[in-house]
């Protein structure tokens, strides 16, 4: 018998080894140390609602040029500020600052930003419980508080 080859009595071997290698896996380390609720303000959740703070532009990545509409918004789950994007033409102009927004993740990979926003890893899906874009369309208007 060889160096490496697996022998009559080789099980546990086998299963420690099985063990020290799922470790290499990302998505099994992230699942298993709980890093997912740990550190995404979301927290195990797909969606999120919060209060708008402000609104800002950001500068797009290099090789792209242009503004990015962005929205500060505040958790109501845990308080915490994230920045969230309101996507597609004139969406921006829906949004005001204290006015209810539902957040969902942009889909970017390994929970990253999306090409050349960066750092920001959320957009903007419904504003005051009406969806933005039957706002953008026209087919809805925002509620008057």
């Amino acid at each position: 018998m060889g160096k490496g080859s697996n022998g009559e009595n080789a099980g546990r071997n086998l299963k420690r080894k099985r063990k020290k290698y799922k470790w290499l896996s990302k998505k099994w380390k992230r699942a298993k140390l709980k890093l997912k609720e740990r550190f995404d303000p979301l927290g195990d959740a797909p969606m999120a609602s919060g209060i708008v703070v402000e609104k800002i532009t950001l500068e797009q990545k290099q090789p792209h040029s242009g503004l990015i509409k962005c929205v500060k918004v505040q958790l109501k789950k845990n308080g915490r500020i994230i920045t969230a994007h309101a996507p597609r033409d004139k969406a921006i102009t829906f949004i005001n600052e204290h006015d209810e927004v539902m957040v969902a993740g942009l889909g970017g990979s390994q929970r990253g930003p999306m090409g050349s926003i960066p750092g920001v890893r959320y957009k903007v899906t419904k504003v005051n419980n009406v969806d933005l874009q039957a706002l953008r369309h026209g087919i809805r208007e925002k509620p008057k508080r």
